[in-house]
Formats: structure tokens, sequence, C-alpha cells
């Protein structure tokens, strides 16, 4: 059990990694790219009526889980009207209330929303066969014979509804003419279909939307038709017999009713518009998580301070950095001074530049190193020396800065930012190596370390890598995973070929 603990625990940090990040980017539509943005719609409903005396109710169906849409943000603009909102069977409405208007009302409802790559729209249970409707003749018999042509044509439930609303299109049919004049709206056409589906016990309801364009204004609400397949609503186009809705189409409220309702008031006029809007898709998906009522969000750095965000924006590079060093020492076999100096070097290459922070490094190494070859004949202690170490790479560190800032190099006044306690332990590691094992690998080393902390520089500035790390940092558990799997890896190292193919060499013909 004990030679199964190490990767069961690396298979559980990769699942539960992947399993948050699955869930926040196709659940929650968080962006796996920067600087991605998303469409959104603001839809707007405009209200006007004429009170006719007493108390005021004025009742407005809104948009409840449209099919293909999320509900982002509302606004209810009714100055002096009390307001609530409720459900009414499918449909969601509003209801203004006043007491004493006068002159004409206008009131209005604003959404925002967006489109979904998928629908999250949890879908009501099947509401079981429609009653067939009792009809009189010869509207009966007229009914059971289309239910029974339509039905020789069709395979399942969709394409009867299909094959049904294009038989009403044409009119060829008697028995059709029957029920519908030639010359139908798509509200008339509609209803005819609902009552010959259900004589075949297939649930259908009405259903009306607005086709979304930008800067659209004065938009008419649009009929159509949705049948119950026993497991999900399906909407069939009763201008083609076509299935699903078109893009941008938002469905606004189903039944053969008006979108407004009103008592003690007249002439209602109900118009729509539509503007186009492009929002971050980081924000959006907050929305969308705070709509989903995820617990996910509480756990996000989106809720910290943007000083401490920026912060963390920096911090969890470092493990991603460490994992680097990892890779490149126990793989590759390249040798370093240390574990963490490389990746706290390659954090102050992030504000000096590459070039930069390589030859102020180097500068600050090299005469540091000089001055500890000085103390050494001083024969001090080891804190005393790394404690004068520590004051003599602050010293010309300050040196660099005048310097550069009194020849117009702006970049040198960044050396600040290098971490002196590290210059100074790389500076006394460097000098133990140079006396035990020689100038050539104090030098290797000192490359070797550098090496890797322009690695680790150039992957911690990706911004995709960036923007991964901090909208989803469960990844780094997967980072972990394969640290801990890294750590377990004692084969040979990339660098021991160039070694092996001496050997090879000396032992062929």
């Amino acid at each position: 059990m004990r030679r199964l603990h190490l990767p069961l625990l690396i298979l559980f940090l990769t699942a539960l990694s992947l399993g948050v990040f699955y869930h926040k980017v196709w659940n929650l539509g968080f962006p796996v790219l920067p600087a991605q943005t998303t469409d959104n719609w603001t839809v707007e409903a405009r209200v006007a009526f004429e009170p006719t005396g007493g108390a005021l109710t004025a009742r407005l169906f809104l948009p409840h889980e449209p099919p293909g849409f999320a509900l982002l943000d509302e606004h209810f603009v009714s100055r002096g009207y009390g307001l609530a909102t409720g459900m009414d069977g499918a449909n969601r409405e509003a209801t203004w209330t006043t007491r004493s208007p006068s002159g004409r009302q206008v009131v209005y409802y604003r959404a925002t929303v967006y489109q979904l790559q998928r629908s999250l729209r949890t879908q009501p249970d099947y509401p079981g066969p429609a009653d067939v409707p009792d009809l009189d003749e010869p509207y009966r018999s007229a009914a059971e014979t289309i239910v029974e042509q339509v039905r020789a044509r069709s395979a399942d439930i969709t394409s009867f509804a299909t094959v049904l609303v294009r038989d009403l299109l044409s009119g060829a049919d008697e028995n059709v003419r029957l029920f519908q004049p030639g010359n139908a709206s798509d509200r008339d056409r509609v209803a005819v279909a609902i009552e010959l589906l259900a004589g075949a016990r297939i649930p259908a309801r009405m259903a009306h939307g607005l086709q979304l364009t930008d800067r659209g204004r004065d938009l008419q609400p649009r009929t159509w038709l949705e049948v119950h397949n026993t497991r999900e609503w399906v909407a069939i186009n009763p201008n083609d017999g076509s299935v699903g809705y078109p893009d941008h189409f938002l469905v606004w409220w189903y039944g053969d009713e008006d979108p407004i309702e009103l008592n003690r008031a007249g002439n209602a006029q109900v118009s729509f518009a539509v503007s186009r809007n492009f929002q971050d898709a980081v924000d959006t998906a907050q929305q969308r998580a705070k709509l989903l009522n995820s617990r996910v969000m509480d756990f996000s750095l989106f809720g910290l301070p943007v000083q401490t965000q920026n912060m963390y924006r920096v911090l969890l590079m470092v493990p991603v950095g460490a994992m680097i060093i990892v890779l490149l020492r126990n793989v590759v076999g390249v040798q370093t001074f240390g574990t963490f100096m490389p990746v706290l070097i390659a954090l102050s290459f992030r504000e000096t530049e590459l070039l930069g922070g390589v030859i102020l490094f180097t500068l600050i190494v090299s005469l540091g190193l000089a001055i500890r070859f000085y103390l050494e004949h001083l024969k001090l202690l080891l804190v005393p020396r790394l404690a004068a170490v520590v004051s003599i790479v602050v010293m010309l560190m300050l040196t660099l800065s005048i310097l550069s800032h009194r020849l117009g190099i702006e970049h040198g006044l960044a050396i600040a930012l290098f971490p002196m306690v590290i210059l100074a332990m790389t500076i006394e590691r460097m000098s133990i190596v140079w006396e035990e094992h020689g100038a050539g690998d104090a030098i290797r080393q000192g490359i070797g370390s550098l090496m890797v902390a322009v690695a680790g520089y150039l992957l911690m500035i990706n911004p995709y890598i960036e923007h991964l790390i901090f909208v989803f940092p469960e990844l780094l558990l997967i980072v972990l995973a394969a640290t801990l799997l890294l750590g377990r890896y004692t084969g040979y190292r990339l660098s021991e070929l160039l070694r092996f193919r001496v050997l090879a060499g000396r032992s062929g013909p």
C-alpha cells in the first residue's frame, strides 16, 4: 500500500484540479484565453398606457430561463410605482401598482442577457399527453383525418410537428383549409397546430420572442411553436417547419396571451429595443456564477482587493517556476545554486526586463565574488562573513543604481528589486564551490542558475500561463502533482548522455 500511496495522491490531485477546471470552464464559462470578450445584449421593454381612473395595476411578462441564454442583470424603471415579480405558470411576470396616477404613464424593463455555448436550462418534467379537444363536426372528422395523414408521413413527435406545420403552410388539403384560412398569421397557425397536435395527444405550446439585432428599435415579437418529445421542448418554426430557434433569438413568454395586461388603464403600447455590447468574459462568468449560486466564487481570487490580486498574480507563478527548476535539475541535469534562488531572480527579471536583469545580476555577482575572496583572507567566521557580504551587496546595488541614473540608464534603478540576501548567498555558495571544486564548476553552476532563471522568467511572463494560473488557481494542484511525480525520478539525466557518448566512443573498435 505504501508503494501506491504517492501514485494515488498524484491521481487525486490531478482529478480534483481538472474537475474544478472543467466546472468553471464548461458550466460557468470562465475563459481559457486572456482578454476574451463575450457578446452581451441589452434588451429593453417600454410599456406606455393611459390610466382610466382609480388604483392601477400593470402586468408584464418577463424572460425566464430563456433557452440558449443566461440572464445576467435586470433593472426596472418605474418611478412612483410598487413592484413585485413572481411566476404565473411557465411565465415570469412583473406587476406595477400605483394608487392615483395621472396622465400617460411609461415604465421600463431592461435586461442584460448573453448567449450560451450550451443551454443550462433545467428542463421541466414531461407534462403528460395532451387532452384531445372536444370538436364538433365536421371539425372532429377533419382533425382525425389530418392526424392520420401526418402520422403516416412522420417517424416521431418532432417530425410529426414539422410535417403538420408544412401541411398548414401549403393549405392544399381541404381538411386543413377548414381549420385555417389561407392568409393566417403565425399566431393563428401556431394556435391551429397546437389544437391538431392535441388530437394526437402531443403537448405543445406557443412561444414568443425577439430576434436580437444590434441597435434594433421597435422590434416586434415573433411567434413560434414548441412541442414536447417526452424529454424536452423542441422549437418549430411556423414559417417553414424547421427545428430549433435561430441564433440570437430570445424567448420572452409562452402562451396565447399578450405580454401586457392592464387594470384600470388602456391604450397599452409595448415596444422593444436591443443593443449589443462586449463585456470581459471573466466578468460575465462571475455574474453567471452568482446567478447559479455557485460556491466556487466564494474561493475566487476576484473577491480580493485589486492590490492583493496583483500581488498574487506574481506569487502564483512561483510554484510554476519551482517545477521548471525541478525539471531542469532532475531530468535535464542543469546544475544550479540552490532551488529557490533562480525563481527569485526570475521574479526580479519581471521588473528589470531580461537583458538588463542578466547584465545587472552578472555585475553584482562578479564584483561580490571578488570582494568575497578578499574577505577570505581576513579569516572571518561564517555568520560575520555572510553579514559582510550582504552589506557589500547592498552597497554595490546602491552604487550601480546611482551610476546608471547619472548615465541615463533607467533600467539600472530596478536593481533594488533583486533579492539581496539571495545574491549574498549565491556569492557565498559560488566562492565555496570555487575553492573546493575549482573555477570551472563554480562558473558552470553560476551559468546554470542564470539559464534556469531565464527559463523561469520566460515561462512566468507568458500571458496565457499567467491567465490560466490566476483564473484557475486549482491548476496549481497539477503543478504539485507533477512536482511529486518528478520527485520519484531516479533515472539518467539528459546531460549525462554526453558523458555516455564519450564512454561509448572509447569502448568502440
